[in-house]
């Protein structure tokens, strides 16, 4: 017989044993409506910031979901390699798709991409929401795959911006025409990784890229689609110096 785990809710809050906390509309009919738990539930809540408690529903109706928090810890689940993804936006479903596979990959940051061959350029409000569904995707992500901490989905920002910003120890820009790899021996304590839209990188990003300390890194023979290039890449930069 299979025991069956506790659901893992993200609610933005301060966690003290003994003390109740009060659902957000959207986590609230989540739990109540789709989940369909009745008081007594066990339930596990992160803050997003790396705190986790184990709660229990005191309360589940239709106006009002109440959990009593039970205990609280600090979460696990975050790699000891610091990864910031700059991820050309993409259409449809294929952003969202890059972006939750990089949290459960353990990227600690995203900003998305506006670049010369990219398709997707948003503007205000549109841009503003666009974000906010961003960072919900990398929340849930964060509830499928057990981290505390929801990296943050920056507003999107140019190539040439994000490139200016870079300090990071370890830097890359995935190039298929490239024949570097990760050779590097001693593990670096951040990284970040850009990946191009589905048309590629074009030639003069790929060296302002190399001109900000970036290092050409190649995926092998076969040209990879946007969304999969972050899943192969990141799950080689955990292999090689995280925790995979």
């Amino acid at each position: 017989m299979s025991i069956k785990k506790a659901p893992r809710i993200h609610v933005a809050a301060d966690f003290t044993v003994g003390g109740d906390v009060v659902l957000p509309e959207g986590p609230a009919r989540h739990v109540a409506r789709v989940l369909r738990l009745g008081e007594g539930a066990p339930l596990i809540l992160f803050d997003g910031a790396g705190r986790e408690a184990r709660a229990r529903l005191v309360e589940a109706g239709r106006k009002q979901v109440v959990a009593r928090i039970e205990a609280v810890e600090a979460g696990r689940g975050e790699s000891p390699l610091a990864v910031h993804l700059g991820q050309a936006i993409s259409k449809g479903d294929r952003m969202d798709y890059a972006i939750q596979k990089a949290v459960e990959l353990g990227v600690a940051a995203i900003t998305p991409l506006y670049s010369e061959h990219g398709d997707v350029r948003l503007k205000g409000e549109r841009e503003a929401k666009k974000q906010a569904h961003w960072q919900a995707v990398a929340a849930s992500a964060c509830e499928q795959c057990g981290r505390a901490v929801v990296p943050t989905v920056h507003p999107p920002a140019g190539l040439t911006q994000w490139l200016a910003e870079r300090s990071e120890a370890l830097r890359l820009v995935l190039h298929p025409a490239a024949a570097g790899a990760l050779e590097r021996r001693e593990a670096p304590a951040d990284a970040a990784l850009l990946i191009g839209p589905e048309g590629g990188l074009a030639e003069t990003e790929v060296e302002a890229a190399m001109a900000a300390g970036f290092s050409p890194l190649s995926l092998g023979p076969r040209i990879l689609r946007t969304e999969t290039a972050p899943v192969v890449a990141l799950t080689l930069l955990q292999y090689r110096f995280g925790d995979l």
